[in-house]
């Protein structure tokens, strides 16, 4: 095990501030965090996974930067609606980079891929953390101006694709997927392309949803997703979605990498 490092906010202490929210805060149907006394009182073993693995070696890792570490989390902790650590992880991911913008859109982004009561969870908390920090996205466009590059040929083979199988089960669906998904939502500036990529990857692990891995990670490795940090993504959301939810996906994964000649079959 690597030699230990300090995070950039130690885990308990930011758990126990978490903890004493102010009154407007705590009417919400949010449970705070524990606080470090809390967890060491109900499982010191907890505690010390938490501080010695996960914080002081996990979030260290070469092969995916803390910035990506923080997306990687965050799309799994709102998959799994696991609130308890939100406040935390939205804080540390403004810390590690992640504009606020990004945030907004991350969450957008997840309402379509885990449902709308998921991502109406997130903003309640990112309206905390967001009004804790003197932060105001209210002038961030809901349509943009301007939209990320199209692949026609791309989009027209998974247009067919999808309407041959489906148009006849689903039609609403098969509509919406063009144009809400393809011809919106992943068009949208306020994140990258390989960002989004990295969002739906990891909330489609969390969620338990390997079958539609294989579409999503190679477009994640189409859109600059490399090898190492796909993997390492595994290894991230090993702790934050579970190692069975991981071991059913790795398959797919590397299915996904022989498939693309980086890996032996």
């Amino acid at each position: 095990m690597r030699t230990k490092r300090l995070f950039t906010l130690p885990l308990l202490g930011v758990l126990a501030a978490c903890s004493q929210m102010p009154e407007s805060q705590s009417t919400r149907d949010f449970s705070p965090a524990p606080s470090g006394d809390e967890m060491n009182r109900v499982s010191p073993a907890f505690a010390h996974y938490t501080e010695d693995m996960v914080i002081g070696d996990l979030w260290h890792r070469a092969g995916l930067d803390p910035r990506d570490r923080s997306i990687v989390t965050l799309s799994a902790l709102i998959t799994q609606q696991q609130v308890a650590e939100l406040r935390y992880h939205f804080n540390l991911a403004l810390d590690n980079s992640v504009a606020p913008n990004e945030l907004s859109e991350i969450i957008t982004h997840l309402a379509f891929y885990t449902g709308w009561g998921n991502a109406t969870a997130a903003v309640t908390l990112l309206d905390d953390v967001f009004s804790a920090r003197g932060i105001d996205n209210s002038s961030s466009p809901a349509i943009p101006t301007q939209r990320l590059p199209l692949d026609e040929e791309a989009e027209a083979k998974r247009q067919q694709f999808v309407a041959e199988r489906f148009a006849d089960v689903a039609p609403g669906v098969v509509e919406y997927t063009t144009d809400a998904l393809f011809l919106d939502l992943w068009l949208r500036p306020g994140l990258a392309a390989r960002d989004r990529s990295l969002v739906t990857v990891s909330a489609l692990v969390a969620a338990g949803q390997p079958e539609q891995v294989t579409f999503h990670l190679n477009r994640a490795m189409d859109n600059g997703l490399s090898k190492t940090e796909a993997s390492e993504t595994l290894t991230q959301l090993a702790f934050y979605a579970g190692w069975p939810k991981v071991f059913s996906a790795m398959p797919v994964f590397k299915s996904v990498f022989e498939s693309r000649g980086l890996i032996e079959s």
